[in-house]
This record gives structure tokens, C-alpha cells and sequence, in this order.
């Protein structure tokens, strides 16, 4: 199944999945009833940003602000939906 995110697109994180940061894994992590993702830290910047109002578009200045230096940033916010999507760690409101 391929995942088309849009720049209007509003997600939440799935039910029965928690994000949080893990000290023990020095990472974020979505914690769900099967088990664990420990997340890179550009994932982690973008799942902490997720609150069920803020667009994916608004995620993206947001980062583009907090992260001026970085190339292609965009595009991989974009992929890095995809990603979460279509794994159901998170879900379109």
C-alpha cells in the first residue's frame, strides 16, 4: 500500500502506541504492545511535534526554522511519514 502524505495532513500517534524519550536506549522510542521503535534523533524531532493540530506543513517550517543548515530536510519530514503511516505508528486525523 503506498502512503501519499500532504502538506494539510494532521496525524496523531495510533492508539496503543506511546512516544517517549528512553534513557536507558538514549533515544526516543514508540512503545507499543509488541514491542519497541527506537528512533533516530531527526525522527524523534518530528514525532515530538505531533500534537493532532499541527499540519504537516507546520511540522516542516518548524524544522526548517529549528534547523537551518540542514539539506533536503523536507524531504525526508516527508519520508519519514510515509514511514510512520505506513508502519500505523500513526494515524491521520
Amino acid at each position: 500500500m503506498e502512503v501519499t502524505i500532504q502538506q494539510s495532513d494532521i496525524y496523531a500517534l495510533a492508539p496503543h502506541h506511546r512516544f517517549q524519550w528512553e534513557e536507558a536506549q538514549n533515544s526516543y522510542v514508540i512503545l507499543f504492545p509488541e514491542g519497541m521503535v527506537k528512533l533516530h534523533g531527526g525522527a524523534g524531532e518530528i514525532l515530538k511535534r505531533l500534537d493532532g493540530k499541527n499540519s504537516v506543513a507546520d511540522i516542516i517550517a518548524e524544522l526548517k526554522a529549528a534547523f537551518p543548515d540542514a539539506e533536503n530536510i523536507e524531504q525526508d519530514i516527508i519520508g519519514m511519514f510515509e514511514l510512520a503511516v505506513g508502519k500505523a505508528w500513526l494515524r491521520k486525523l
